[in-house]
């Protein structure tokens, strides 16, 4: 009888009955779509309608989803180890992906501590700045961030994360914090100053920052050489460069890392989402050896006693493995480029039409408001979400903002029809 009434019901009604889904306050948000398939850039609902998954949910499936070459080497290595505890114990996947990152990763980083996610990756890099000085005999308790940053939902994450709508709950249970501005390129001189007069008051142990891009705060861009310049003066203070790459990392700025673009290296690099090319739950912390060494010691205390279930799963790793040799590949590095220039022209064309504000773009990362005056963002948010949805392009608007980051593997035909759905609602709206 289960069985029958399970049958009569669609997914939507039955997802409704126990599933709690993430960023959605569930008395104001519509059924949840149900996806039953996807290949490629396209995702297929359980009616059998098509989407282009512009922003390859979520910057991860960077390579195509269901990608073969991909699933093979995870089949393979399921074949072989599935699961095994890290602590005590290694595999030729943990070791073979650690050796191949460190080829691409920015200048320094030598040392990689396996985690579960983007948040976590960014716990831990919080946690070694702190403990680096802790473990040195320094007074240094207060953490440095970018206003509007978005680093996670774990409480050191969240902590740092400027975005008060997902940290309300939360914020008289966090570590001290100190906020300074983005440059911009026109206020560079006025936020050093800040950060030289935050320096002078508080012990600061590190800075972390999302460099060039804030996802999470409408794709904000910033200045290369304005931040280049305040990564210049932490490191002269010693403060710990954390780069949160959970975003920007695996090419989508046009090289490996966006902290390629900058001279001043980071001590610690966080990573998720296109590491596994979002395929399996993975995320990882890299650092430079003059942090892995201040936890290098013969009292045990000193180590870093931060650990998850699955970290450095053999699987995951094969997945990250199977990723980065597409990355380094001639045919994906071509599709970087031409997708990135791609999205040079049309964020050009865009900065002609009234209705858009400040398109921009950075590798294969194009983002703008739509100047519309509206008393709420968030209705004109869900109007456009459905609109795009409506002609089979999946966008995830913020606010007034609109921003695509495709997959690696779009064709001409698919990018372009991203491109004619947003122009279609530069009329519509």
């Amino acid at each position: 009888m289960q069985n029958i009434d399970l049958q009569q019901e669609s997914l939507s009604q039955r997802d409704k009955k126990h599933l709690w889904h993430p960023l959605t306050q569930h008395k104001l948000s519509p059924e949840m779509l149900p996806v039953a398939r996807a290949k490629g850039c396209v995702l297929t609902d359980d009616k059998g309608k098509d989407y282009i998954d512009a922003i390859s949910s979520w910057y991860t499936a960077v390579y195509g989803h269901c990608n073969k070459h991909i699933t093979d080497k995870v089949t393979e290595q399921m074949l072989k180890l599935d699961q095994v505890v890290f602590s005590g114990f290694t595999h030729e996947p943990a070791i073979a992906l650690s050796e191949a990152l460190v080829k691409i990763l920015p200048e320094g980083q030598q040392k990689l501590f396996f985690n579960d996610n983007g948040s976590t990756a960014t716990e831990i890099g919080i946690k070694m700045a702190l403990q680096y000085h802790h473990n040195l005999g320094n007074d240094r308790q207060v953490m440095l961030a970018f206003e509007e940053g978005f680093h996670g939902d774990t409480f050191g994450a969240m902590s740092v994360s400027g975005l008060s709508i997902y940290n309300g709950a939360f914020e008289n249970h966090f570590i001290q914090v100190e906020r300074i501005p983005v440059p911009t390129g026109d206020n560079n001189t006025e936020v050093i100053s800040i950060l030289k007069e935050v320096i002078s008051r508080r012990n600061i142990a590190g800075f972390i920052y999302e460099p060039l891009i804030q996802g999470a705060a409408a794709m904000k861009f910033h200045d290369a050489e304005g931040l280049n310049e305040i990564l210049k003066i932490c490191r002269e203070h010693d403060i710990i460069l954390i780069a949160d790459e959970v975003m920007t990392g695996f090419g989508k700025t046009g090289r490996y890392f966006a902290s390629d673009h900058i001279e001043e290296k980071p001590d610690v690099v966080c990573m998720s989402k296109a590491l596994t090319a979002g395929l399996l739950p993975m995320g990882l912390t890299s650092c430079s050896m003059k942090i892995y060494d201040a936890f290098y010691s013969d009292d045990i205390g000193k180590g870093l006693f931060h650990g998850h279930t699955y970290t450095a799963n053999p699987l995951a790793c094969a997945a990250a493995l199977a990723a980065i040799e597409l990355l380094n590949s001639w045919e994906i590095q071509e599709n970087i480029k031409w997708i990135s220039g791609s999205n040079e022209k049309f964020a050009s064309k865009l900065n002609e039409h009234p209705k858009i504000r400040n398109a921009r773009s950075r590798g294969v990362i194009l983002a703008f408001e739509l100047n519309i005056k509206t008393e709420r963002y968030g209705d004109l948010r869900n109007q456009l979400f459905q609109f795009f949805m409506d002609r089979g392009v999946f966008l995830r608007p913020l606010g007034n903002t609109i921003y695509i980051v495709p997959p690696y593997v779009i064709s001409e035909k698919e990018l372009a029809k991203v491109y004619s759905v947003i122009e279609e609602a530069l009329t519509a709206f």
